[in-house]
């Protein structure tokens, strides 16, 4: 079966986001006082075929490997069958 997975990966609470401090910083330049705090993370869209009983291992895989580092970086992801290929 063909899967979308979208994935979002975000930084650990308590790790320094020096990016969106960055932005953070812009927008309360900008008049935005009321912002006070800003995380940047990242979001993949991936299209992938796999056995419905293997696909959640898969995914959960290639986070873990590749996608984000574990170390300082959560992920979080979702995954629904392909409307078409």
């Amino acid at each position: 079966m063909t899967y979308d997975i979208q994935v979002f990966v975000t930084l650990k609470e308590g790790v320094l986001d020096p990016q969106g401090n960055a932005v953070q910083t812009s927008l309360t330049r900008l008049g935005y006082d009321g912002v006070q705090n800003v995380r940047i993370g990242k979001k993949m869209d991936i299209r992938i075929e796999s056995e419905p009983e293997k696909v959640e291992s898969d995914v959960r895989e290639m986070c873990e490997k590749l996608l984000a580092n574990p170390v300082i970086e959560d992920y979080e992801y979702t995954i629904e069958e392909a409307l078409s290929v």
